[in-house]
């Protein structure tokens, strides 16, 4: 049983591992946003609120189950192989890599650990970052239902945050949006949660595989634009 001091701790290293702040690369991603701006789709708080609930449920449950299973223990190898199968866009796979690459390093300098350190060696061009996210929790002490929560908050946090950079929104509009969407959140770190436990007996198959088809298709045309102020 963790002591009230252990629990505070580890409280603490959820906030800073779910700070936008934390240096992981995220600020330079807009999670689709920005293509979605361009074709029209995303056009105002009201038009964000619905993007970011289409990503929480679909791409942000898939990161949050792997997260969460990584944290749990299981093999972050295997993880990473489901991880591929699950993004059939290659800009968005290419991205999930350069993103877990910059998570690695950020992990190491901050909560080193022996997972960690094999997981690098085993993919030194870089693994996919819900998986390193789950690694990087539970070096930091958390569960994974708490690895569920970050990777489950960023799918939403990282375009609200782009939105207010491309159409000038106000941020006040923009957090008003992640606020209305904290109880599936929840729900989402919840089912992810329960998903890494059936994984654990049953293997990566038991993971959530839902998808987001626009989603890739936009990351595909984003790609090759030569000139864009994100980097996904």
């Amino acid at each position: 049983m963790r002591t009230a001091s252990h629990a505070d701790a580890a409280r603490g290293a959820l906030l800073v591992l779910a700070d936008g702040r934390f240096p992981a690369g995220g600020h330079a991603h807009s999670g689709g946003a920005e293509a979605a701006v361009k074709s029209g789709r995303l056009r105002d708080a009201a038009t964000l609120e619905s993007f970011c609930r289409g990503r929480l449920h679909t791409v942000g449950l898939v990161a949050a189950a792997l997260a969460a299973a990584a944290a749990a223990g299981l093999d972050p190898v295997l993880l990473d192989e489901a991880a591929d199968a699950r993004t059939p866009s290659p800009a968005l796979r290419a991205t999930a890599r350069k993103l877990g690459r910059q998570m690695m390093r950020a992990a190491r300098a901050t909560w080193p650990s022996p997972a960690l350190d094999t997981l690098a060696k085993a993919r030194p061009r870089g693994a996919h970052q819900p998986v390193v996210l789950g690694l990087a929790a539970a070096a930091a002490g958390l569960g994974s239902l708490d690895a569920a929560h970050v990777a489950a908050y960023e799918s939403v946090s990282g375009p609200s945050t782009a939105a207010v950079r491309l159409l000038s929104l106000d941020p006040f509009d923009a957090t008003a949006v992640l606020a209305r969407l904290a109880p599936e959140l929840d729900a989402t770190a919840a089912a992810a949660a329960d998903a890494a436990r059936r994984a654990l007996e049953d293997g990566t198959d038991a993971l959530p595989s839902a998808s987001a088809p626009l989603l890739d298709i936009a990351a595909e045309q984003h790609a090759a634009w030569p000139v864009r102020l994100f980097a996904s």
